[in-house]
This record gives C-alpha cells, structure tokens and sequence, in this order.
C-alpha cells in the first residue's frame, strides 16, 4: 500500500508561520491566515484519522495547526494593543504626534 501526502499538508504549515508573522501587520494578516490554516488543518486531521496509514505529513498538519493557534493569539494582542493605543492618545493624529514627539526627542 503505497503512501499519499495529506492534501494541503506544506500550505498549512506555511499559513501557520505565515500568522506569526502576519501578527506584525496590526494582526488583520495574522487573523486571516491563523484562520484559514486552522480550517485546512481541521479538513486534513479528519482525512487522516480515517485511514492513518495511507497518508504521510501528519506532522506538518499538526505544526502548522499549533503555529495557526499562536498567530491567532499573537493578533489578537496585537488588535487589542492597536485598538487601547488609538483609544489612548486620542485617534490616528494621537498616534502620529506622539511619533514626532518621540523622534525629536531621541533624534530620530
């Protein structure tokens, strides 16, 4: 019996680094691919637990789900930091004068 790779096995390895690092980008691109590797995931772990032995990559299912799982909290941080940031200094011309401020106080 030969052996198949789990459909989209490598693509949701890289959707699950991908909302790692997505998180940077005020977490809406972290969101968006924590999501859909975590549906890829759930769709691959159910091919595979029917019949486990045909199929191979399993492990890279289960580090994409797990790194999926970390982008989603790490956006949703970093939604929450941006949203509390806005609300804090007064909207986007908050944010921006406290930017200048900082740059001409440290030389920037």
């Amino acid at each position: 019996m030969e052996q198949r790779e789990l459909p989209n096995s490598t693509l949701i390895l890289v959707f699950g680094i991908l909302s790692i690092v997505g998180c940077c980008c005020y977490g809406i691109a972290g969101i968006i691919f924590g999501i859909i590797a975590l549906v890829m995931a759930k769709r691959a772990m159910e091919i595979y637990n029917t019949d486990p032995h045909l199929y191979t990559g399993y492990n890279n299912v289960k580090t994409g789900r797990i790194l999926a799982i970390i982008g989603l909290v790490l956006s949703g941080i970093s939604i929450l930091i941006t949203i509390v940031s806005l609300i804090a200094f007064g909207g986007m011309e908050g944010v921006e004068e406290m930017q200048r401020e900082i740059l001409r106080e440290y030389g920037g």
